[in-house]
């Protein structure tokens, strides 16, 4: 599954911009840190498989009130970007952006190959065994490093939790908001 979520943070609770139900608007793509130097850059970690969203010119929507704002330049220090926003000009123009979330919308994100979903596409599916029987919602994507790990909530309100592997998730349908699994005998 792919890294941009709407799925919400742990700590807080708060989603990462969208709504709690129906189609999200926008989706969580990087994190601004700390202004770099004295010319206006901003070190920022890259929180999408896709990177060429960073090519400029680009719009993005920064902090929470999704100001919209146009990404003029960039460039690769260590292990996360240097990026350049139209307007900010010096370091403390730069500092107010300290710590904000980069959003894109959804809308303008790229097609997945067949069988490969973005997580807000799950999120909520009703999740059902090979024989039909509802198991649940999905209600929360955990991203592990090997797998990611779905967190289903049954109707009594018992989580389960699913690793994201083709032989548990046998099958997903967008059209129906469905998801088929085979739980694990331990699950």
């Amino acid at each position: 599954m792919k890294m941009e979520s709407n799925s919400p943070d742990r700590q807080s609770g708060r989603y990462a911009g969208s709504p709690k139900s129906g189609e999200p608007v926008y989706l969580v793509i990087g994190r601004l840190r700390k202004p770099h130097g004295v010319l206006g850059e901003i070190l920022m970690d890259i929180l999408t498989e896709y990177p060429e969203r960073f090519d400029p010119p680009q719009t993005l929507y920064i902090g929470e009130d999704h100001k919209e704002m146009v990404l003029v330049g960039r460039r690769w220090h260590q292990n996360s970007l240097l990026v350049r926003l139209e307007g900010i000009e010096d370091r403390d123009q730069a500092g107010i952006y300290r710590n904000t979330l980069v959003y894109a919308t959804v809308s303008s994100s790229p097609k997945l190959p067949e069988g490969e979903y973005y997580q807000h596409e799950l999120i909520g599916l009703t999740v059902l065994n090979e024989a039909g029987n509802i198991q649940g919602k999905l209600v929360e994507i955990i991203s592990t490093g090997s797998n990611d790990v779905y967190v289903i909530l049954s109707p009594t309100g018992e989580e389960m939790l699913l690793p994201a592997l083709k032989s548990v998730i046998l099958k997903v349908d967008l059209l129906t908001n469905t998801m088929v699994v085979r739980p694990p005998e331990w699950a």
